[in-house]
């Protein structure tokens, strides 16, 4: 049978779909994400275009499209890719989730951490401000737990909506800057928190 120009094209034509739509995981689709290895050349060149570029990670079998730096001299290209302003508890759960999977591979305990809800929760726990409202504080987790699934670092299993599998993206997301300068603002807050604690038993006195 005689391949088309149609059916040549296609591979190409799924890669670039897909990494339009978000992240590509070769656990997911290994056939597209073979695809995408042979192809990295030609979909580089073709979204370079665009004001992007392909972020592969091969040992961990991950792939994303982030904005290129802009160089010196050179017009900024609107973005395509759209920035995110994360919300403290948002960055908090990130920042912990990423120490979380750090220690996790440091244990060599596999390839998949897995959290319950409840373990996420206990994460938080200790960030809970003293006379805070326990259950409006649970209520802040869970929308907070699903606007990071929402955003791909989280993925419910099959079967259990209470238990997640932490994406290895989170990674690539959350890098020791990232976490260094969170670290700042986190001691920033816990300094307050502290400060406001202080005052409320004063008042009571």
């Amino acid at each position: 049978m005689i391949e088309t120009e149609k059916n040549i094209a296609d591979p190409f034509s799924r890669v670039i779909i897909a990494l339009m739509k978000g992240v590509v995981y070769e656990e997911n689709d290994p056939a597209l994400w073979q695809d995408l290895f042979n192809l990295q050349a030609r979909t580089r060149d073709y979204i370079a275009v665009l004001g992007l570029e392909l972020m592969l990670d091969e040992a961990e079998g991950y792939a994303w499209l982030r904005t290129r730096p802009a160089q010196d001299g050179a017009i900024e290209l609107p973005r395509l890719v759209t920035r995110r302003q994360l919300s403290f508890l948002v960055s908090l759960l990130l920042a912990l989730l990423r120490k979380k999977l750090a220690e996790f591979d440091a244990g060599g305990g596999g390839s998949r951490l897995i959290l319950s809800r409840d373990e996420i929760v206990e994460l938080l726990r200790v960030f809970l401000p003293a006379g805070s409202n326990e259950i409006r504080f649970i209520r802040q987790i869970d929308s907070n737990i699903n606007k990071v699934a929402d955003s791909g670092f989280l993925r419910r299993l099959r079967g259990s909506e209470n238990q997640f599998e932490v994406r290895r993206i989170l990674k690539a997301f959350v890098d020791a800057q990232w976490l260094t300068e969170f670290d700042r603002r986190l001691e920033a807050y816990q300094a307050a928190t502290l400060q406001d604690s202080d005052e409320s038993v004063s008042d009571d006195e």
